[in-house]
């Protein structure tokens, strides 16, 4: 394919402007400036930074980026029309916009009759005097204009002429884009291509062909990526959205899908981002989903956990022949990786990937025991999926090669309350480290935490490769819940050191046992981990 057939397609992020207004979503001072700065590093086009008239944390955001310019994203301020009856000269928000220092001023503006008349409450005269006397003075003031057309598709679809009035005025008002909205996303793929190819028709009416189109498409009836393509495909050239989706309702469009898809998936045609960009999707997703302590979708398409992760025993026969019977793309493609899942759903073919590093492939009456005890322990409630440490182990039994670091002879938990209602929590463990024998006591925020500290006194000064070990997390669930009290409970525990995080699970009627054995096995794998040995008493 030639150079000249290849489209460039604007990225325009909105995450630290419409992505903030998710449920759950929120963006600190030093959080807004490391995003933009990684956006900018990336290659974005656009980066909405806030509302600098609603906030002094997006006023001071943009007068930071005024001092420390982004090197080649277009920083943009978003802004809505003078207000109603009022003057652009004496319009607040006007002011505030061109006062932030934002070299591109994105304004949003009505364009739809009902909106215009019901929720405006303003004449269609005025919203049209608002959107070209808006225009045309910050344009006077020396700045680029986008424009937002907010209710774009449910106002084509309901008044059409009214709509398309409202466009031609702000084109001739000299908006260097117009960005089409589907701002309740309720509209389907082939109205957002019909809206967006009848805009791209009246911009070359109007002696404006090439005019550059957006599209800002929100994720209610589940196409949002899919409208945001669709509109692409009909001539759009820029395309809004935030990272993961994040935004009100259901979100925005997620530029991590739609990036992935425009760079893969059509035939090259379209150029995005820096080169190589791709490679990072993976990064940038769970960078943001820290920054805003919010836990990864495992299933978001490409860079999700689960998104390269195979089960079954006859998918995982067939990545191993070749990655493509049960893959679109390479995972690295997208800086993601391939999972291989233990259950009782495995054939030897998920037992032969995930032991590769034994090298027992060839061993299938070894695979078969493996695949057994996995089985068995499943049936009883265990799950190896987040527990791969424990799957570990369990392989090193089965191979013969597992030799534990020391012996589990008892443990007690007591919890006792004060007078003053202060509750102190005590466990005692007793255990067999070669020759020696190690008693300890510990107190903890409850008793597995007070388990876990007793169990690091006995073993620290014996095995002190557990000091750079930390326990991170800790779940529960009840297995049988009809059998209330008596019911069996699962333990999943994360633990982490330098290296990696490891997961490890324990199954038992009583959840301070299925505790201990997943604690024990956390401090099994990290000591086999690092094949260490007992230090000298």
């Amino acid at each position: 394919m030639s150079k000249a057939s290849v489209r460039r397609i604007a990225i325009y992020d909105t995450t630290l402007r419409d992505g903030a207004q998710g449920e759950g979503i929120s963006f600190s001072l030093q959080d807004k400036i490391l995003l933009a700065r990684r956006l900018d590093q990336l290659g974005f086009d656009y980066i909405e930074g806030g509302y600098p008239a609603s906030n002094d944390k997006d006023e001071q955001f943009f007068s930071e980026l005024a001092e420390q310019p982004l090197t080649g994203a277009k920083l943009c301020a978003f802004g809505m029309t003078r207000r109603k009856g009022t003057d652009v000269e004496k319009d607040d928000g006007l002011a505030a916009l061109l006062a932030s220092g934002a070299p591109v001023l994105t304004i949003v503006g009505k364009s739809s009759a009902f909106q215009v008349r019901d929720v405006l409450a303003t004449s269609l005269e005025e919203n049209l005097a608002m959107l070209e006397e808006t225009i045309g003075f910050l344009i006077s003031r020396g700045r680029r204009v986008f424009f937002d057309a907010e209710h774009f598709f449910d106002g084509w679809k309901n008044d059409p002429g009214y709509s398309m009035t409202a466009i031609s005025t702000v084109m001739a008002a000299g908006a260097e884009s117009i960005t089409l909205c589907d701002t309740n996303g309720g509209s389907m793929p082939e109205e957002i291509a019909a809206g967006v190819e009848a805009v791209a028709a009246a911009a070359a009416a109007a002696g404006k062909p090439g005019l550059p189109i957006g599209i800002h498409t929100h994720n209610d009836c589940g196409l949002a990526v899919a409208n945001s393509l669709a509109a692409v495909e009909a001539g759009a050239s820029i395309v809004q959205g935030t990272v993961n989706g994040f935004g009100e309702r259901c979100g925005n469009a997620n530029l991590i899908t739609i990036i992935a898809n425009l760079l893969l998936k059509k035939g090259g045609r379209f150029e995005v981002l820096q080169p190589g960009a791709a490679r990072y999707l993976t990064e940038l997703s769970r960078f943001v989903d820290e920054l805003v302590n919010v836990k990864p979708s495992p299933r978001q398409p490409y860079v999700g956990r689960s998104a390269f992760t195979h089960k079954g025993g006859m998918h995982v026969s067939g990545i191993i022949r070749d990655s493509s019977a049960y893959e679109h793309i390479a995972p690295e493609a997208v800086g993601n990786a391939r999972r291989v899942l233990i259950s009782e759903l495995s054939g030897r073919s998920n037992i032969a990937a995930r032991t590769a590093k034994y090298h027992i492939d060839g061993d299938k009456k070894l695979l078969d025991k493996i695949l057994s005890a996995v089985v068995h322990k499943e049936s009883r409630g265990y799950t190896f999926e987040a527990a791969e440490a424990s799957f570990d182990l369990l392989v090193r039994r089965a191979m013969g090669t597992f030799h534990p670091h020391f012996q589990r002879l008892s443990y007690n938990t007591n919890a006792v309350s004060d007078s003053k209602g202060v509750l102190t929590t005590m466990a005692t463990v007793k255990l067999k480290v070669g020759d020696l024998i190690r008693l300890e006591v510990a107190e903890g925020d409850g008793p597995v935490d007070a388990l876990d500290a007793a169990l690091r006194r006995a073993l620290d000064d014996v095995f002190p490769q557990l000091k750079t070990m930390s326990l991170v997390d800790y779940k529960v669930r009840v297995l049988n819940s009809e059998a209330a009290t008596a019911a069996r409970v699962r333990v999943i525990i994360e633990s982490k050191d330098a290296d990696e995080v490891w997961g490890t699970v324990g199954v038992d009627e009583n959840v301070i046992e299925a505790s201990w054995i997943a604690l024990c096995d956390s401090i099994e794998y990290k000591l086999a981990k690092c094949q260490a040995l007992p230090a000298q008493p």
